[in-house]
């Protein structure tokens, strides 16, 4: 089969001045593209690197592939920068893997996506979404702490931007526990992500995440916690402890939770899938309170890196090589699409 990998490639230099550290973080590394390139190749797949803007346009218009692999998270800060792939394959007529323009889109939203979950009847933290003002903030912050209030919320809070994903945006200064940093909070997110500032409660408690693989009907591959080395009380997992997790936790897998919340993590996980309507791959991930799930966030274009790929730190745990887990992936698209299994 001839495979296109669609990717939004990491540069080999620091973001333009002015912009933060993490502005490439979701972006995927050229070791992983082409760590994916080599399992299909030795499958027998013809593989070409489509890259993500007007050069994968030419490519696909050019010499159009078979199926479209697609990894691509965008450039810019556009809440639909995901789902940019899928439109133009489906425009094109060419297959793809993974969810379609919709579910991508809508799941960078979080905002959007925690009205869809709680109307799914997940339990979702208490939140409040509060959009930049068009012509930019000069004031003293005084009118931020009622806000809270107004909302039903308390603090500690967690400030985040609202359509990010890689835990841009979330670095240990977003737990916000003292009343007078939540207004710098909300416009550092406004000033350097150039979006909506989401501020949700602070749930105390396990973080886990969920990965899905497959189709009619989805798979859970298990339940991952993770599990902080020092200071569990008020443990956020952000950019720092991503980015150095060797010294920071434990990914346990499969988690060692009670059976009954075990399988309610399981449950709304694939209640969340389908709400969205996602397609043959997703993470989601929740905190645990009380033997309660709190949905966080769902991510349908979940990172692959064989090294640094959370789905991959728990696919690896509950017995599964990288190459079985891309096969597994390969295997939902093609079979979704009919094309001959990988």
């Amino acid at each position: 089969m001839r495979i296109g990998i669609a990717c939004t490639l990491k540069p080999d230099t620091p973001p333009p001045a002015g912009l933060p550290d993490d502005w490439h973080e979701e972006w995927d590394s050229p070791e992983t593209v082409t760590a994916i390139a080599e399992v299909f190749r030795r499958w027998g797949h013809e593989v070409r690197i489509l890259g993500d803007g007007p050069p994968l346009v030419q490519a696909l218009l050019r010499e159009p592939p078979e199926l479209v692999f697609n990894l691509s998270e965008g450039y810019g800060v556009s809440r639909c920068r995901e789902a940019r792939v899928p439109a133009v394959c489906e425009l094109l007529g060419i297959p793809y893997s993974g969810s379609d323009p919709l579910a991508l889109a809508l799941a960078l939203d979080k905002s959007l996506t925690r009205t869809v979950m709680a109307a799914a009847g997940l339990t979702v933290p208490q939140g409040l979404t509060l959009p930049p003002p068009p012509h930019g903030y000069d004031g003293d912050y005084a009118e931020f702490p009622p806000l809270l209030a107004e909302a039903g919320l308390s603090l500690p809070v967690i400030v985040k931007p609202v359509w990010e994903g890689s835990s841009k945006g979330i670095r240990r200064h977003a737990l916000v526990e003292d009343p007078a940093a939540l207004g710098p909070a909300v416009v550092r997110i406004w000033q350097t992500y150039r979006q909506a500032a989401l501020v949700e409660e602070y749930i105390a408690g396990e973080e886990v995440t969920v990965g899905i693989v497959g189709n009619d009907p989805p798979q859970a591959l298990g339940v991952m916690r993770i599990v902080p080395k020092a200071d569990p009380q008020r443990f956020i997992y952000s950019l720092e402890v991503k980015r150095a997790w060797h010294d920071q936790v434990d990914y346990e897998a499969p988690a060692r939770l009670p059976p009954a919340v075990y399988q309610a993590v399981e449950t709304d996980a694939l209640t969340a899938f389908t709400a969205l309507g996602c397609r043959d791959l997703a993470r989601v991930d929740f905190r645990i309170r009380d033997g309660v799930p709190y949905f966080l966030e769902i991510n349908p274009l979940p990172g692959l890196s064989p090294t640094s790929g959370d789905l991959c730190y728990l696919a690896y745990r509950v017995g599964y090589t990288y190459e079985q887990l891309l096969r597994a992936i390969l295997e939902a698209a093609t079979r979704r699409w009919g094309l001959p299994p990988p």
